[in-house]
């Protein structure tokens, strides 16, 4: 391997990699090169991988035993022997079956103890002069049938985990197969060859070829002549079951095997090339050619995952809280700048614009403007009685009024109760807009202070302080527009300019006229909604353009109104309560949310029909749409009195008889003409001075209270370092990634290093099965000494290189690996 050991110091840098991804699931980010161990059950993988180590450590007896991946990372020390695991940081295992036992109660810990599989692995270093550096992946044996309480698709289960490792192209195959059996009918190979067809990633291992029948061999194919391969295949000789009952020690056991091919008459000729040695020293080159390989992928992909990490490492550093040693005296700015994000955050919800805009629906101070010139009016116009009503309120004041007189003049005093009983009702729409921007305002801080979630306690701490002076700055709000209706209520001002007045035009002109004197046709709204067909098959409804006026509905083709459909004349209609259907039913329906125009004297709408149905696109549209409407005049039609109280004994309704009076209904006409003029006044004030009382009371004070009161008040509820304390899952994130950020660094230092000073080979040209020199040994493989050699001989290597590049003292040129 001379030539190769500054390349063979990138194996260890790899394994950090792998670890620092493996514990926070990122796995898939970057594919690091690795060498998968797969083969049916019983083919020898658990004592090839215990042969690499020189120990016995992985769980045996029958059916699936490996049931969860073990990556397997071989470490070489030169002193002692012990083994780690990744979920039990800090602990040392030097003893061997404690490992077993380890691995084991960890199995059943993520799969239970009844023989079920998991994709989520083990992770074992193990560190001993005895080994290469490599990284192995033992996976599950490939089994055909279920056992016990396994399920019964275990075997695609099981094909699933092994083709999620095989599958990656940074991943070499150890396809393992028994001697004694069919090669054409490896599980192995089968799979090797499913992902990678051109045998470029694949290494055959044959086992068990002491116990092949009396008068055969294995020669052809360790010779690479039956089913070759680009890399060709190693022979090795495992312990029986009676030497693994026996407990025969490994290191005996690989005397034995060294002998066996020495002296078999068949295998002799490639004594040099066979056995766990050799494959120990086969399978380090090629991981280390195979890193080479991609070293320009994986070198680019790190310096990704790298930039992608700076900024926060950077932010960690800056705050003193990189690694264990934390700053204390850095929480109290880490807290101000958590504070200055949520400040950010919420002017810029409410202000709008940033560089986060949201594009699917409506919110913060989008939405409270919507609220405010949209609904808002419309709750103001739903309180309003229909002219009917209004009429027979008025006409039932008056006659009180007179009492057992009949007057003659029209009484101010039915005026003006008239007036404050309509007041009156534009303080619950007031209400429900001041509860609609709260709601919108807190939802807007809780979409701000979740981005500070890692430190819980400064969050609830945000939460409690600025939702305490909402619901302070709500209750004013409420108090000062209920102040609001009572000053409406405390003066009736019949002299304001926009009022009409009485006077002999209002007393003469019809009612018609007084509404419209002065007013011209004004655009309300404009916007697509769907309308039923009712000329195709029930059900089906095709979208149209509609255009609202004051006076009018008009629908066309589409929004550049060149093709008009229809013009309704809105006098008169009125509007069913909004609704909400299911169409479709079952998993397929969907919510349709619908609006109904019609005349309440059943007279024909536009041309057949009697009513207009109309569907928004969503519930907002539809409450636009409404409250629209409800600005133009077409109002929510109401349920009709009791029958009781609108008819006497001959079923004539009673309001009716009161018109019988000339003289009384010309006083109602005036009355409510001058009841909708004023009212029409107070609306548009209260249009207008509700949402600045809002904005001033509500939406500035909280937007001043968090820029400059809720720093201080955060320093007044505890101390800083407290509320900065962190939640688990984010120190353990930060130690993970500054962990990642490390490893990627030392890994990049490490490739910069080495990639000038290493040198690999190249693969194997493609083999067939009428080679007759593929007894040679493959060209990327260790080299090989002339001649035949003791026992011992090919079982040396050069001490790895320290990762870095280091100044250690490099070892003698050869070392036994093996100890007889």
């Amino acid at each position: 391997m001379s030539g190769n050991v500054g390349m063979e110091a990138l194996i260890p840098i790899v394994n950090k990699v792998q670890d620092a991804f493996t514990q926070v699931g990122m796995n898939s980010v970057i594919d690091l090169p690795q060498i998968a161990v797969v083969g049916g059950q019983s083919a020898g993988k658990s004592s090839v991988l215990e042969n690499c180590v020189g120990k016995d450590f992985l769980p045996r007896g029958s059916g699936i035993v490996t049931r969860r991946p073990l990556i397997l990372q071989l470490n070489y020390v030169e002193k002692g022997e012990w083994g780690e695991f990744l979920h039990a940081k800090g602990k040392k295992f030097t003893d061997f079956d404690e490992i077993r036992r380890e691995i084991e109660a960890e199995t059943d810990r993520m799969t239970g103890s009844n023989k079920g599989i998991s994709d989520i692995p083990i992770n074992l270093r193990v560190f001993s002069p005895h080994v290469l550096n490599l990284t192995l992946i033992d996976l599950p044996g490939i089994t055909k049938v279920p056992i016990g309480d396994q399920p019964p698709d275990i075997e695609f289960q099981i094909r699933g985990m092994i083709m999620q490792f095989i599958s990656k192209p940074s991943c070499l195959i150890l396809a393992v197969t028994p001697a004694n059996s069919d090669l054409a009918n490896s599980d192995a190979l089968k799979l090797a060859k499913e992902v990678d067809p051109e045998g470029i990633r694949t290494i055959g291992v044959l086992t068990k070829l002491d116990l092949m029948d009396d008068g055969t061999d294995a020669k052809e194919i360790l010779d690479n002549k039956v089913l070759p391969l680009r890399r060709g295949y190693i022979g090795v000789v495992n312990r029986s079951q009676r030497d693994i009952e026996g407990k025969k020690d490994i290191k005996q056991a690989q005397a034995a095997e060294r002998k066996y091919f020495l002296s078999h008459p068949a295998y002799r000729h490639l004594a040099e090339r066979a056995g766990t040695a050799f494959l120990q020293k086969t399978l380090n080159q090629q991981l280390t050619n195979h890193i080479r390989e991609v070293l320009p992928s994986l070198r680019s992909k790190l310096e990704q995952q790298l930039t992608s990490m700076e900024s926060e490492v950077k932010e960690f550093k800056n705050l003193g809280m990189s690694g264990g040693r934390e700053d204390k005296s850095a929480k109290p700015r880490m807290m101000m700048q958590m504070v200055n994000r949520v400040t950010h955050d919420f002017e810029e919800m409410i202000e709008g614009g940033g560089n986060h805009v949201d594009t699917t629906s409506l919110s913060g101070g989008a939405k409270i403007n919507t609220i405010f010139h949209f609904r808002f009016p419309g709750y103001l116009n739903e309180g309003r009685l229909d002219e009917k009503e209004l009429r027979k309120e008025i006409g039932f004041a008056i006659r009180n009024i007179h009492g057992v007189r009949s007057g003659l003049f029209t009484p101010d005093a039915a005026f003006e109760m008239t007036v404050k009983r309509q007041i009156e009702t534009l303080a619950p729409p007031s209400m429900k807009c001041i509860q609609q921007v709260s709601t919108e305002l807190h939802e807007v801080i809780m979409k701000c202070i979740d981005k500070i979630k890692n430190y819980p306690r400064l969050q609830a701490e945000i939460d409690n302080l600025v939702s305490g002076y909402l619901r302070e700055c709500e209750t004013h709000c409420r108090e000062q527009i209920q102040q609001l209706v009572e000053v409406e209520l405390s003066y009736i001002n019949t002299n304001h300019d926009d009022f009409i007045g009485f006077n002999s035009t209002a007393k003469d002109e019809s009612v018609k006229d007084v509404q419209n004197a002065g007013s011209e046709s004004q655009l309300i709204k404009k916007g697509w909604l769907s309308t039923t067909n009712v000329g195709l098959t029930k059900g089906l409804s095709r979208e149209y353009w509609f255009v609202l006026y004051t006076d009018a509905l008009a629908w066309f083709k589409d929004e550049s109104e060149r093709d008009q459909k229809y013009y309704l004349t809105i006098d008169g209609v009125k509007m069913k309560s909004s609704e909400e259907e299911e169409e479709g039913g079952g998993l397929f329906g969907h919510r349709k949310f619908k609006i109904q125009l019609f005349h309440p004297n059943a007279r024909y709408l536009f041309r057949e029909y009697r009513e207009l149905t109309l569907y928004a696109k969503d519930e907002d549209d539809m409450e636009d749409w409404r409250a629209s409407f409800l600005r133009a005049g077409i109002y929510t039609h109401r349920s009709q009195m009791d029958m009781e109280d609108l008819e006497d004994e001959d079923h004539k309704p009673k309001f009716e008889r009161l018109f019988e009076d000339p003289q009384l209904e010309r006083q109602v006409e005036v009355i409510r003409t001058y009841v909708n003029s004023y009212m029409a006044i107070v609306r548009k004030t209260f249009k207008d001075i509700v949402p600045k009382h809002i904005m001033c009371l509500m939406v500035n004070k909280m937007k001043v209270f968090i820029e400059i009161e809720l720093m201080p008040s955060l320093y007044g509820a505890g101390n800083p370092a407290e509320l900065m304390e962190e939640s688990e899952d984010e120190v353990r994130r930060r130690q993970e990634l500054l962990g990642m950020y490390d490893a990627c660094k030392d890994a990049l230092k490490t490739i910069s290093e080495v990639t000038a000073k290493t040198s690999s080979t190249p693969l194997p040209a493609p083999v067939h099965s009428n080679n007759h020199h593929s007894s040679r040994p493959p060209p990327d493989l260790p080299n090989r000494p002339t001649g035949r050699s003791a026992p011992n001989a090919g079982a040396t290597r050069p001490a790895p290189a320290p990762p870095g590049g280091g100044s250690r003292r490099p070892p003698p040129p050869s070392r036994p690996a093996r100890p007889n």
